[in-house]
């Protein structure tokens, strides 16, 4: 009985052992057979990178897909300061200087803190521009795309 025992336990491990061992060849070789955006590439392979899109020179501003949509940027903002000390967008989209330069305005929305009170700046959740408003670039879509805005946005 206890050599059969001992056998049962034996014969376990080996499986168990054998088992990992065969599955760790299976993650070093195979990505589980998913397709992503990268296509079908080894997790450790490094696709190269494509050329970037090309942004098209100041031109109207691009309609809304829907509501609450932070409105997309015509223009390159390539080399734009925007950090703790310098926000290059406020140099046109600001009230002050807005009028001026021929751009939007930015929203009365951005003066107001997390508590909904008015500041007499840029609140500071709202400074960083490009964390919600991206430029619009002439690229094709990664993915197919059915949808269509609502009536009212038409």
């Amino acid at each position: 009985m206890k050599k059969c025992l001992t056998g049962i336990v034996a014969l376990g491990i080996f499986v168990l052992s054998t088992s990992v061992w065969s599955a760790g060849e299976v993650m070093q070789t195979d990505n589980g057979g998913l397709t992503s955006l990268r296509g079908y590439q080894q997790i450790s392979e490094v696709n190269k990178s494509e050329a970037m899109k090309r942004v098209p020179r100041d031109h109207s501003t691009v309609d809304r897909n829907y509501v609450q949509q932070p409105p997309v940027i015509p223009h390159t903002t390539r080399g734009y300061q925007v950090n703790l000390n310098a926000n290059k967008c406020l140099s046109c989209h600001s009230f002050k200087n807005a009028g001026a330069m021929g751009a939007t305005k930015i929203s009365v929305t951005h003066f107001e803190t997390r508590e909904g009170t008015t500041l007499s700046d840029v609140s500071p959740r709202r400074y960083f521009c490009l964390q919600c408003h991206v430029t619009q670039a002439d690229a094709r879509p990664l993915v197919g795309n059915t949808f269509r805005p609502v009536d009212s946005l038409q």
